[in-house]
């Protein structure tokens, strides 16, 4: 890459929480068990869903791959910020470097489409429910999952390139848990006005449109929702909605507050914390909310579970 033969800078150095040594030992628990947990969860999502046939319908399916997303999205940060966690000085090469980035890139972006993808499709459940097989079916998922795919590698490939073509003169240290873009670009020894034109046009892009499907979306099962005529009808339909919508509010929460800020209006650290949010904690989260409140995902572990301890004890 031009960008890397130009650069004197060979690797880089992530700070991470390396002002705060005497809390370093405690946060590596609290955070190795927080991932092994948000991993095992996201792990038990994909695996149900795969195993019980009656959850192989687009619903399910979407929130199958909003799982491996999740836990691929945390597997991408949280390795090389325990690693942080534990020695003095973590370097990373220029290669590892842009590996991380574009894969917090590619699924975050993913993720922003799926979750107006999983809107549409409750949609099509509550607004339209004799043509669900119709509208959402097997097929017409396939495609959506290709195109969520196929558009995050397209615009992750684009800007990372992009941005690993800078030269980078140093320093080298890094001030976040994580090399993204925002973070890594401070320390380009180059004019990235233009660069910062388009990342920011994008990211209003990739955010605005899968919102705006939401908007619209939620817009339309509202005013279903008050048409039905019994009680019971309306929190069902509430129910089928409100893990989402929780999803939702998260995610889109702390993405804005990272991409869609001005770089004066939160200090380093604050930034950090808003990483963590949604690099460790939404994981983390995700799995519970739509497990916990969702019955035909309970009925399923506790379906698997009962056939696992039943294998066990033959």
């Amino acid at each position: 890459m031009k960008g890397q033969n130009d650069s004197s800078v060979a690797e880089f150095i992530l700070l991470g929480f390396s002002y705060l040594p005497e809390f370093q030992v405690h946060m590596f628990g609290a955070f190795l068990v927080i991932y092994l947990v948000a991993l095992t969860g996201n792990a038990t999502i994909v695996t149900v869903i795969f195993l019980d046939g009656s959850l192989n319908i687009p619903m399910y399916l979407f929130l199958q791959n909003l799982s491996v997303v999740e836990a691929s999205f945390s597997a991408a940060i949280m390795p090389e910020m325990l690693m942080v966690l534990t020695t003095e000085k973590a370097t990373i090469f220029f290669g590892c470097c842009f590996a991380q980035m574009y894969f917090i890139l590619l699924f975050g972006g993913t993720e922003r489409f799926l979750l107006g993808a999983m809107a549409y499709d409750r949609f099509a459940t509550i607004c339209h429910p004799l043509f669900y097989p119709v509208i959402m079916n097997k097929r017409v998922f396939m495609k959506l999952a290709m195109f969520l795919w196929i558009s995050g590698i397209i615009v992750t490939t684009v800007q990372t390139t992009w941005v690993f073509r800078f030269p980078f003169c140093g320093p080298s240290k890094i001030n976040h848990i994580s090399y993204e873009t925002p973070a890594v670009l401070e320390l380009a020894c180059a004019d990235t006005f233009l660069f910062e034109v388009y990342a920011f046009t994008g990211t209003i892009l990739i955010i605005m449109v899968p919102f705006l499907l939401i908007l619209l979306s939620y817009t339309r099962i509202l005013f279903a929702i008050l048409r039905m005529p019994s009680t019971t009808g309306r929190q069902k339909a509430f129910s089928t909605c409100a893990s989402h919508l929780t999803s939702v509010i998260q995610f889109y929460g702390t993405a804005c507050m990272t991409y869609l800020q001005p770089k004066s209006s939160f200090s380093p650290d604050t930034k950090k914390l808003v990483s963590l949010a949604y690099s460790l904690l939404t994981p983390l989260l995700n799995p519970l909310i739509y497990s916990l409140r969702n019955k035909e995902m309970k009925r399923a572990v506790v379906k698997l579970w009962e056939r696992k301890m039943a294998l066990h004890t033959f």
